[in-house]
């Protein structure tokens, strides 16, 4: 969670700078400029070609400046997912052992070019911080933990402006964990998310 605060931290100073940043460019001339809200939601599938597919859904809060074609944007991001596996006899004869995916926090920045005065594309990079339930049965002994994992998030994707200040965006992301926050652990767990969204620009 340090990680993530001190990302947020940058991130939140980039936001407050880039309002004076673009502050002498018309509304009309930079359609992409303004802090916008979204919720999102779409595919998720966690680990490799034996990995669990759910259905992940959440909201994003950011802010974009646009100089010219080129847009430039910090986004903040939490969401949470169905993805989930069993096994059962892992440990004992009798026994269940349940994963599911909790909330996921992603904190990162975006690199536009608008393509159109109403349709841009955009590749992402950031941090993300995602929990992992866990939920261990045998008889009448029920133990449940969780564990947060830390990596990175890419993606691409395209938005496109319906109207003013609504919009819309199609987006693919990989992400990456490979360490266990707070704990001596090195995983290698992927993820990838095709998702879709609705947003409205101030």
């Amino acid at each position: 969670m340090r990680k993530f605060a001190l990302t947020a931290a940058s991130l939140l100073a980039l936001g407050i700078a880039a309002p004076a940043f673009a502050q002498d460019v018309p509304v009309e001339a930079a359609p992409f400029t303004g802090p916008r809200v979204e919720a999102v939601a779409g595919y998720d599938h966690i680990g490799g070609e034996n990995g669990r597919d759910g259905f992940v859904y959440g909201g994003v809060l950011g802010y974009d400046a646009q100089v010219g074609g080129v847009i430039l944007g910090v986004e903040g991001e939490i969401t949470d997912a169905t993805t989930k596996g069993t096994d059962r006899g892992l440990v004992a004869a009798g026994d269940t052992f349940r994963i599911s995916a909790g909330r996921d926090l992603y904190a990162g920045a975006r690199l536009g070019y608008a393509i159109s005065p109403v349709a841009m594309i955009y590749a992402k990079a950031g941090y993300t911080n995602a929990r992992i339930n866990s939920h261990y049965t045998l008889g009448a002994t029920s133990v449940r933990d969780h564990e947060d994992a830390e990596g990175y998030r890419v993606g691409a994707g395209i938005e496109y402006k319906l109207g003013t200040n609504a919009y819309v965006k199609g987006e693919y992301r990989y992400s990456n964990y490979s360490n266990i926050d707070g704990a001596d652990v090195d995983i290698d767990l992927d993820r990838h998310q095709v998702l879709a969204g609705v947003g409205f620009r101030f």
